[in-house]
């Protein structure tokens, strides 16, 4: 499932036309494929997906929203010898003419506390905010999801090595 932005119109640019990467906003070029979230009862899930960039330009996530939960932008990093996770600083760079995945081990977009359940094949909208200003939604599914032993209650998150990354069907 991919989401994104489209227009109508010429694919001709007008006279003296600015083509620049900085002429075309970061929610015109950025597409989400395959989005899904975690299914969970309560407290902290995660969603994930594979961020598209299709312009000359790096551009980059700064924040995510969602109706259910307040969110964060998470990563997991390598701390005294363990995986932890963390506010990711700096927000998502998805360079340019490139892919960004977001997966469990690694960046993903953290619903911090569920205000309700979100059960399999439930399916929510969120909005990625962009540096620009400008902002793109997408619609996930909810799955159950028990791979990479990622611990989204508070407390000390961590990975398990060697664990599936891929959701339940």
């Amino acid at each position: 499932m991919v989401f994104g932005v489209a227009g109508c119109g010429s694919s001709d640019p007008a006279p003296g036309a600015d083509l620049s990467p900085a002429a075309t906003t970061a929610a015109e070029v950025v597409t989400v494929r395959d989005p899904w979230v975690k299914a969970a009862d309560k407290g902290m899930t995660a969603a994930f997906g594979t961020l598209v960039n299709s312009s000359r330009a790096d551009v980059t996530v700064v924040s995510a929203s969602t109706s259910v939960s307040p969110m964060e932008l998470h990563e997991m990093t390598m701390k005294d010898g363990k995986m932890v996770m963390q506010p990711k600083a700096g927000g998502i760079v998805i360079k340019a003419n490139s892919e960004h995945v977001l997966q469990p081990g690694g960046d993903h977009l953290m619903l911090m506390n569920v205000a309700s359940p979100v059960k399999a094949g439930d399916e929510l909208t969120f909005t990625l905010t962009f540096a620009d200003g400008k902002s793109v939604q997408f619609s996930a599914i909810a799955k159950p999801f028990t791979g990479a032993g990622e611990s989204y209650d508070p407390g000390h998150p961590s990975m398990s090595p060697g664990m599936s990354m891929s959701p339940s069907t």
